[in-house]
């Protein structure tokens, strides 16, 4: 593992720390494989780039090369959903399980709507009505549904580490079936921070969006950090971009070994230039001529202590409003992945407010993403 180099070590008199990292082990060349081929009736050639991904379980090791080919995947499949016919063949005859263990609504929703516009087949998996209440354990259910045929399965989990699991097994049997993390527990969330980057990169170049459109960008992701998949997601991917990331929040829902996990993960990629992670306990420097503001949900039903005095005085602190973002570029857009707790960590009028909010604009955007992803997972298997 690289060694770690510490800008600053301490938190300073604004409440700021900042971490450069200069890794020391790069990361080896992926080896090429033929292109992926394009989708039928797409109205222009998918791109051509390398994807020899058979899981999607995390974006801590995604590479540049990786960012763009679903970037580039995406924004075509974007273009087939502006049309009158949203649907292509492209992976008929497939069957996409959504195993689902954990309640969700735009996750599990336009995953299906991606599988569908695919012509794949889709089984729908609801762990309070399944065999599980029964006995049934997680990779016993996992085969039942390969049984069935199932050829990638799109796995959310309240615990950490079951997409790996049962990727893990998958493998092991050798039956050749791709495993999408869809969300687990604590650890991460791909096609959401997929996404967000889609929603970020379109926004300044609709046509050509990739990777390298973020470079020296100022980027706050605020809230609850601490309890947030989406954050890790996000946090590896803007990056691998070479923006420049602001974490704002509490120290209860921040704390100094947060910036340690990143750190030892970064020890072992190569990025350069060397990446900026900021942290923040108090939210005006993270804001501070910021180009885009993410704001996390407080996860209450993942908070096992009394982390806040109050959503009142969280609001009043951290909660995303008009006035907060005059800190911000004139230009400024908000996003948050959902579901948004309405006067807490952002208020209503700001949500709905189409000159500053892209919320909406991320749900649409994770069809085209998540289509993308089944694309390239699924497009070798026919």
């Amino acid at each position: 593992m690289g060694k770690r180099i510490w800008g600053q070590g301490e938190l300073g008199a604004r409440g700021k720390t900042c971490f450069k990292f200069s890794p020391l082990v790069p990361l080896s060349p992926c080896p090429l494989v033929s292109p992926a081929p394009s989708a039928p009736h797409s109205p222009k050639s998918m791109p051509t780039n390398t994807w020899n991904r058979h899981h999607i379980l995390s974006l801590a090791d995604f590479t540049t090369t990786e960012y763009d080919t679903v970037l580039q995947t995406a924004a075509s499949f974007q273009e087939v959903l502006s049309r009158r016919t949203k649907k292509v063949p492209t992976l008929q005859g497939q069957v996409v399980a959504n195993l689902f263990f954990e309640s969700s609504t735009r996750t599990r929703s336009s995953f299906e709507l991606a599988a569908k516009r695919l012509s794949a087949d889709t089984l729908n998996f609801a762990a309070a009505t399944s065999s599980m209440t029964k006995g049934e354990t997680i990779l016993d259910t996992a085969k039942t549904y390969l049984a069935m045929g199932t050829d990638i399965m799109v796995v959310r989990h309240r615990e950490a580490g079951v997409p790996n699991a049962i990727a893990a097994e998958m493998d092991r049997l050798g039956v050749g079936v791709s495993v999408l993390n869809a969300g687990d527990g604590q650890h991460e969330h791909p096609s959401q921070g997929l996404l967000d980057l889609f929603t970020l990169c379109t926004l300044i170049d609709p046509a050509s969006p990739r990777l390298e459109l973020l470079k020296g960008k100022k980027i706050a992701i605020v809230g609850d950090i601490l309890h947030s998949r989406v954050a890790r997601s996000n946090i590896w991917s803007l990056i691998a971009s070479g923006a420049e990331v602001h974490l704002a929040a509490p120290p209860t829902l921040l704390p100094k070994l947060f910036a340690e996990y990143i750190s030892e993960e970064l020890g072992v990629r190569n990025y350069s230039p060397t990446p900026q992670l900021f942290l923040h306990w108090q939210l005006e420097p993270a804001l501070q001529n910021a180009d885009f503001v993410m704001t996390l949900r407080l996860q209450k039903e993942r908070m096992t202590a009394h982390l806040l005095p109050s959503l009142r005085e969280y609001h009043q602190l951290f909660g995303i409003t008009r006035t907060k973002l005059q800190l911000c570029k004139p230009n400024v857009k908000v996003l948050h992945p959902g579901p948004v707790n309405r006067g807490v960590e952002i208020s209503s009028e700001l949500m709905d407010d189409p000159e500053f909010s892209l919320i909406q604009s991320q749900v649409t955007s994770g069809v085209a993403v998540r289509m993308a992803l089944l694309y390239l997972l699924g497009s070798g298997k026919t």
